[in-house]
């Protein structure tokens, strides 16, 4: 048995929070004497930190993708003689909100409690109210889609309530899967190296969850995509 807590300890919990806060609020604004100044405040402030999650990501992808291609060239390689493609971030950017957002939030949502029209079934509809509940991790699988960015895949999955992901690759050289990383925040970019210029492989992915440092669940069904230098 496990505690859900009102307030996420994570990021992505935080953002998944606010996105549900902002969205669900509405309906009970006027019945808690919420003004639109605050709900319009809140929905940019979700916005924001969403995209901020978003954005910091990609450059952690980005960084990673410049410091393989550095190795290839310090020390040779397969992987592309081309300069890496410069990073873009995600369109359209939402208006910079003030620093303090989580702040904003839990003092929003202690003024709701302590309002007169305030009730138990409100607070469970704004996920306002910690609840208790049993972890049947045996059923846990992840879904995996793939994106791309400059010819690197993007591995993207769910993190749940799952601690991380533990990603594997077969890349169609005789090794099998191996294990590609361990991550705590969706999403994953595989900077490894491509193949040489006019060549191809098949790549193949697959993962698990991870509760509390031990592998829980099932694993994902297998995912593929072409690659190419």
């Amino acid at each position: 048995m496990t505690t859900n807590y009102f307030m996420p300890t994570n990021d992505s919990g935080k953002a998944d929070l606010l996105d549900h806060f902002s969205s669900a609020l509405p309906r009970y604004a006027a019945a808690l004497d919420v003004s639109a100044v605050d709900l319009v405040a809140l929905k940019a402030d979700a916005d924001a930190f969403r995209y901020t999650l978003h954005a910091q990501t990609d450059v952690l992808a980005y960084s990673q993708h410049w410091t393989a291609y550095k190795n290839v060239l310090r020390d040779g390689g397969s992987g592309t003689a081309d300069w890496p493609i410069a990073l873009t971030l995600a369109t359209p950017v939402p208006p910079a909100v003030r620093p303090g957002v989580i702040a904003r939030l839990a003092a929003l949502a202690a003024h709701i409690k302590t309002h007169k029209n305030y009730t138990t079934a409100i607070g469970q509809d704004l996920w306002l109210i910690g609840s208790f509940q049993v972890l049947d991790t045996s059923t846990w699988k992840p879904i995996l889609t793939i994106q791309n960015q400059a010819g690197h895949p993007i591995i993207v999955w769910s993190k749940g309530q799952a601690s991380a992901i533990e990603i594997w690759v077969d890349r169609g050289d005789g090794h099998e899967f191996v294990l590609l990383t361990i991550n705590t925040e969706p999403n994953t970019t595989d900077t490894s190296p491509l193949p040489a210029a006019g060549a191809s492989a098949l790549w193949k992915y697959k993962a698990i969850y991870r509760l509390h440092d031990e592998l829980v669940g099932q694993w994902s069904d297998v995912i593929s995509v072409s690659v190419g230098g």
